[in-house]
């Protein structure tokens, strides 16, 4: 494997145009604008910034919310958000922030104002700013959401405060840093899954069962059956990214279906998956069993911000596209590791920027050599050449005498029924085949479709290893050892091995 090879594999990203617009209309934000809007040239707030009761009931109407029984909460969240992005600035009165000499100042009521809260600078920026602009600001508030989905229940500190004693994390179960790597290894588990799996038309993930994610971190990838104790402990971390989903999603950041209340019950105070969640950790459960477990997906958006967190962090996380100005060997040495939707959406990319014969060269040229990578190499090149049009015909012309690339020129020629096309010797069939060979088991490994490529070859041409371990290729001996390994039948197998030998034998 390269030594640069991409800690993620590449997603594929919208334009900022289209995420900043998408942001915009998140629930979450859209709300907190609105409130933002509607605090216009001053609304009396509390100690904190917050709404007073009588602000509360009249923002929650302006929403639609007062007939939600969350409603109140809801409008709460977005005016917080409002407040931590800079969308409603808020000042306390004079009075309340210095005490006159001889006494100190009264504790404000909850229902007394203590500050004004006014349209802060920042609203303009959705009407005015860049879309590059509009992302900042929502991923500036998606970070207090998401520093509030890994805070501690707040009952369970009001409860512990209540009772006249001073804050003990240990006591509430919490540790900060554990909860926030939990949830971002959560989301970094959904941007493997969306990168991996995005089809060509798709920048987002089908959605994935809330039990195979939450056994995905907590399930040793070497434990065949999980234990009960384990399977409690992923019913326990199902619970709390149950949680921690319903608030996330109405930031836009991911898309989810809750777990359904039923499936939930009380025991001692804390919710717990009322029935066993063995057998819907699975890969392939049954659809309409594990829908009621909960089902989550990020959105479009959700991959720009976690790619963006990413990168913050110091992690390689490339997006389609990168590779666009690169040069031809940059962008063959990074196809391999693509998924196929993303590797081809990238030469795509690398191609609209290139006209076609100057790029059938480049990628021709990228392709020589004789390093252990270079099997691999040619694989995405023959990959990439797929691409290009006709008018490409005469780089392809050029190299047919060349031993290396001879081969691959040939079969692009033959494929567009170009005529005039000059028959291979048995030492470029030969080496051909060796490189061909090669490259699969750098890419894929023993696979069941080499298998049948082996078989194929073997029963296609008598004598084949008579002649496959005189190849001079690098990879000769290591591709034969290969073909034993892979054919069914023992005397083709022991042919094999004998043909290695020799190949190993002859440098």
């Amino acid at each position: 494997m390269p030594a640069d090879r991409p800690t993620m594999p590449p997603v594929r990203l919208l334009p900022d145009a289209e995420l900043a617009r998408d942001a915009l209309s998140a629930p979450l934000f859209a709300r907190a604008a609105r409130l933002a809007r509607w605090a216009g040239e001053g609304t009396p707030v509390g100690a904190g910034g917050e709404l007073l009761a009588d602000q509360l009931r009249t923002a929650t109407g302006l929403l639609g919310l007062d007939g939600d029984e969350d409603g109140p909460a809801y409008t709460a969240e977005a005016w917080q958000l409002a407040l931590d992005t800079g969308l409603v600035e808020f000042s306390e009165h004079a009075e309340s922030e210095h005490a006159e000499e001889g006494g100190a100042a009264a504790e404000p009521s909850s229902d007394e104002p203590s500050g004004i809260a006014v349209a802060g600078e920042e609203l303009a920026t959705l009407t005015s700013g860049s879309p590059q602009d509009v992302l900042d600001l929502w991923l500036g508030g998606l970070e207090t959401v998401l520093a509030d989905a890994a805070a501690p229940d707040l009952g369970d500190i009001v409860d512990q405060l209540a009772d006249g004693g001073d804050l003990d994390l240990d006591a509430i179960d919490w540790n900060p840093e554990e909860e926030a790597d939990f949830l971002d290894g959560v989301l970094g588990n959904l941007y493997l899954l969306t990168a991996l799996d995005s089809d060509d038309d798709a920048v987002a993930r089908r959605p994935v069962p809330l039990p195979a994610l939450a056994a995905s971190l907590i399930v040793p990838d070497d434990m065949d059956e999980p234990t009960d104790a384990v399977l409690e402990e992923v019913s326990d971390a199902m619970m709390r990214l149950d949680d921690q989903f319903r608030m996330l999603a109405p930031t836009g950041l991911i898309a989810y279906q809750p777990v359904d209340e039923a499936l939930i019950e009380e025991v001692d105070g804390e919710g717990h998956i009322r029935e066993s969640v063995d057998g819907v950790t699975s890969d392939a459960p049954e659809e309409e069993d594990v829908t009621r477990y909960g089902m989550v997906s990020l959105t479009p958006l959700g991959v720009f911000a976690v790619r963006t967190r990413m990168l913050e962090a110091g992690v390689d996380a490339p997006a389609v596209g990168d590779l666009a100005e690169k040069d031809a060997a940059a962008l063959l040495a990074a196809l391999p590791h693509h998924p196929r939707p993303a590797a081809r959406a990238e030469t795509e990319l690398w191609l609209a920027r290139r006209d076609a014969l100057t790029a059938a060269r480049e990628l021709l040229a990228a392709a020589r050599g004789d390093d252990e990578d270079a099997p691999l190499r040619r694989l995405a090149c023959q990959q990439a050449l797929t691409l290009v049009p006709l008018d490409a015909e005469p780089a392809f012309r050029e190299v047919l005498d060349d031993p290396r690339l001879g081969g691959l020129a040939r079969v692009w020629l033959a494929e567009r029924g170009a005529t005039d096309i000059p028959e291979p010797g048995e030492t470029m069939v030969f080496w051909l085949t060796i490189d061909t060979i090669a490259a699969q088991l750098a890419s894929e490994g023993d696979s069941e479709e080499l298998r049948e490529l082996v078989i194929g070859l073997v029963g296609q041409h008598s004598g084949f290893f008579d002649s496959a371990w005189r190849v001079e290729h690098p990879a000769t001996a290591d591709v034969l050892e290969a073909m034993g390994r892979l054919h069914p039948e023992k005397r083709v197998a022991k042919a094999a091995r004998k043909a290695a030998f020799k190949a190993r034998s002859r440098g």
